[in-house]
């Protein structure tokens, strides 16, 4: 916005000069200022730019036929707005309105009999170095928006490659603690047993005490299932780890709130993935496509033991959403885990909410 004004100021004081220096009718001058000043404010809405900056131009240049002694201080002006184009018109508007420039530039210079070869070199000149160095500018923003999305998808794919690895340990872990207490725990069992009947049938202390070391390493030995397990129900960590991670990354601002019950319910390894992808792929989705930087999370256990969870975003543009990727897989991964899930948008907010069922004890 500043540099809107300080434009606007150096057009102002521009125009102001030519009226008060070279202006027959002072009240035609006033006349004309007044539109193009109004017009120069259109400029701001970003709309129409290309008829906005010809119809500045085509001000002067009747200004500067009907209105004005020497034509140049109006070419001088024209240049200017060519300048203030260069920065908001796209590369091909920007020839364009070049081409037009130079034409209304020369016809007023010819009508004045002010043509000169120096003159019509020194606009050649300038209208060449502005397209170029919008052409440079335009050129270095494109880089700019590139270098932008290389990195955003960077990130994600550092992400999804740690998420990956993540979820191949865990189920790993589980995995070989599931095979620990089907074979170690369940031999240790049976030992047990068959010490405790040799007890029964012979007194001797030795018997007791191999009973005690098999009852020792059968409680290590879940011990050790259970520190191996421990990960598996640890959604609700990595949920955290995620929004403080994308507030960090990303700048959003997500409001996370837990429900009273919601530790307390048992989940699967299976069901905390498909938990964790819902949310992330709803907080993507919400700083993708709706621009949102103010997200709500919320879950809770609802009456049957189910945990459940609302993920909400501001809509600025209300059109309406299709079943993408993302969409469709989330729906896939929910069902796969007999979930429920809904996606609904409103005239200001998109929500997904859903359920996932407890894992039976």
């Amino acid at each position: 916005m500043k540099l809107f004004w300080c434009r606007f100021t150096i057009f102002s004081i521009l125009w102001i000069f030519v009226l008060i220096m070279d202006s027959k009718q002072v009240a035609v001058s006033i006349i004309l200022f007044a539109l193009s000043m109004g017009i120069y404010f259109l400029l701001s809405i970003h709309k129409f730019l290309l008829i906005l900056y010809l119809s500045l131009v085509s001000i002067l240049f009747v200004h500067g036929i009907l209105n004005t002694n020497d034509a140049m201080l109006s070419v001088i002006v024209i240049l200017y707005i060519l300048i203030d184009a260069s920065f908001r018109l796209k590369e091909k508007q920007l020839v364009r309105y070049s081409v037009v420039t130079m034409v209304l530039a020369f016809i007023l210079l010819f009508i004045r009999d002010e043509v000169s070869l120096e003159r019509l070199i020194m606009i050649g000149c300038l209208d060449f170095l502005i397209i170029t160095i919008s052409r440079m500018t335009e050129e270095r923003r494109e880089q700019a928006e590139i270098y932008e999305q290389l990195r955003g998808e960077y990130r994600n794919l550092k992400r999804m490659n740690l998420t990956t690895e993540n979820n191949a340990r865990l189920e790993e872990r589980t995995k070989i603690a599931r095979d620990i207490h089907d074979s170690v725990g369940h031999r240790l069992t049976a030992l047990i047993m068959k010490l405790e009947i040799l007890t029964i049938q012979d007194t001797h202390n030795s018997y007791s005490e191999l009973k005690e070391m098999a009852k020792e390493s059968l409680e290590e030995t879940r011990q050790a299932v259970k520190a191996l397990q421990t990960e598996e129900n640890e959604g609700i960590a990595t949920i955290v780890h995620l929004i403080r991670k994308l507030e960090a990354e990303s700048h959003i601002l997500v409001q996370f709130t837990m429900k009273q019950g919601v530790l307390s319910v048992p989940m699967s390894n299976d069901k905390s993935v498909a938990l964790y992808r819902v949310i992330q792929e709803s907080l993507t989705n919400a700083m993708r496509h709706a621009g949102s930087r103010e997200i709500q999370v919320i879950l809770g256990k609802t009456a049957t033991g189910d945990i459940s969870f609302e993920i909400t975003n501001t809509v600025f543009d209300p059109i309406p959403f299709t079943y993408g990727f993302g969409l469709t897989n989330m729906k896939q991964r929910i069902d796969g885990v007999k979930g429920t899930l809904t996606i609904y948008q409103t005239v200001n907010e998109f929500v997904v909410a859903g359920s996932i069922p407890s894992e039976e004890e």
